[in-house]
């Protein structure tokens, strides 16, 4: 059993409030502390769930019954089960690290290696190796360095995040989504809308904070880990991966601030870094300040606040900056905006000579003001122009590359393409939007079908006979958010 004590808990912030309201019934995104949220099932290594020990439970109920209480011995809880777990739960193709060693490889002998592994983690002698850096592009044409881990270095951080979520998954409050077991982004697009729908929400604060995951200050998450996590091993690990630094083009540098992006064990930190920078404050505020109703719903870095009175959002805006600076962070200057929206906003707009309501982008959708067949308000959301853009761009390169695979071939990608696309984005009101990208695609791969030769007798009339065949038909996957986010609550 976890042993626990009171007597040396470091002391909390002083800009921290001293009492949170509790979350019982979270105003704005009508969700509790999601009680049925620490018991989900997830998979193996990924976070913590029903699957974990009845060992992992107790530290799970007793982190639950005693807020106070700090753990000094969670790491026996990495055990080789769960380096198991974790070793499958990783994608077999995925990229290897500077070591090179693919998950193939190192299951050839798998049991020797884990137990190798297990005996170097308890012991104190396993090392973390550096993060090989490297740069995806991002839907605006910039790009995103991400760090890959080794694929030891994965194995244990997701056995230890999972030891860990048991901890903090009782801490968390219910409007965070983003990376935590049994939530994911259409949680928290279900969450936004039925509580701009149902709640008296007239402004809308679209919140960017800027480069988060590398201006993440490290000194401040360890204070925030050590409110519960007291097992030096395990805070040693953590340190271990964020000192680890990266390689890029074969030289090492030394990263001295912020969470590698791409690590297993990053959403975590970053939701505990947030989870008192943000969380906590936010809660605070919104039952102590504000004079109206106010939502909250964050996933990881991005956050979006609804808010009944103008006066109020202005002054959690001012209060945000303030905020944000005592613990190194800023917000985007230029992404950061405040915007009239919700049922009333175009009849009011409409009154003081305004155009229609301005939009904002949240978790691959642009949110619009709308009205459904029968007059009422309606929250309509379609695919962010940029973003399908940019993913028509990378089916057309795709197919360039692939422009003399048998058809065949073609048309099993494709329909993989499209089908991951619709998983994500047929939500109800962005059935025009899917059918164009359906229809975008087909129009590439005609293209590229024709190219192969000169004599091609490729007409439109075979064209959609072949993408009859091959393509998915754009439908609507997804039910709307107050049927699902009532069956979730």
């Amino acid at each position: 059993m976890n042993e626990r004590g009171k007597s040396d808990r470091p002391v909390v912030p002083a800009n921290l409030p001293n009492k949170t309201v509790s979350a019982v019934a979270e105003a704005g995104e009508g969700r509790g502390r999601a009680k049925g949220n620490t018991a989900s099932k997830t998979r193996p290594g990924h976070s913590a769930g029903p699957g974990a020990s009845s060992a992992l439970e107790r530290v799970r109920e007793v982190a639950r019954a005693d807020k106070g209480a700090r753990f000094t011995a969670l790491l026996h809880h990495v055990d080789l089960a769960r380096l198991r777990a974790a070793y499958r739960a990783i994608r077999p193709q995925a990229a290897p690290g500077v070591d090179g060693v693919t998950w193939a490889e190192y299951g050839q002998d798998l049991e020797s290696n884990l137990r190798d592994l297990h005996a170097r983690v308890q012991a104190g002698r396993y090392r973390a190796k550096p993060s090989r850096r490297v740069h995806i592009p991002k839907a605006d044409g910039r790009l995103r360095p991400l760090g890959i881990a080794s694929l030891e270095d994965k194995i244990v951080q997701r056995a230890v995040v999972e030891v860990l979520n048991a901890v903090y998954e009782v801490d968390f409050r219910g409007f965070s989504y983003g990376f935590r077991p049994g939530r994911g982004p259409h949680d928290a697009l279900d969450a936004l809308a039925v509580g701009i729908g149902r709640k008296k929400v007239n402004w809308v604060l679209d919140a960017d904070i800027r480069d988060f995951f590398n201006q993440l200050d490290r000194a401040w998450l360890r204070r925030f880990l050590e409110h519960r996590i007291a097992d030096k091993r395990v805070l040693r690990l953590i340190d271990k991966w964020l000192a680890a630094g990266v390689i890029e083009d074969g030289k090492w540098s030394e990263t001295l601030a912020g969470s590698p992006q791409g690590a297993s064990v990053s959403p975590l930190l970053a939701n505990v870094y947030l989870h008192y920078v943000f969380d906590l404050w936010a809660d605070w505020w919104r039952h102590r300040r504000a004079h109206g109703d106010v939502i909250i719903v964050r996933f990881a870095d991005d956050v979006t606040v609804g808010f009944e009175y103008e006066q109020d959002a202005q002054r959690f805006l001012s209060d945000l900056h303030e905020r944000f600076a005592g613990f190194g962070l800023q917000l985007h200057p230029d992404k950061t905006r405040l915007i009239e929206f919700g049922r009333h906003a175009a009849r009011n707009r409409a009154a003081r000579g305004q155009g229609k309501p301005e939009t904002f982008d949240f978790l691959g959708f642009t949110h619009i003001c709308a009205r459904s067949k029968n007059g009422r308000f309606w929250l309509k959301r379609i695919t962010i122009s940029k973003r399908m853009r940019a993913k028509l761009r990378e089916v057309k390169d795709q197919l360039k590359l692939r422009m003399h695979e048998p058809i065949p071939v073609q048309g099993r990608w494709l329909r993989s393409v499209l089908q991951g696309h619709f998983a994500y984005y047929a939500v109800p009101g962005n059935s025009d939007a899917v059918s164009a990208f359906r229809f975008q695609v087909t129009r590439h791969w005609f293209k590229a079908l024709r190219r192969r030769s000169q004599r091609t007798r490729l007409n439109w009339e075979r064209m959609n006979r072949l993408a009859k065949r091959w393509l998915p038909p754009a439908h609507v996957k997804h039910p709307f958010p107050e049927v699902r986010f009532a069956a979730s609550t």
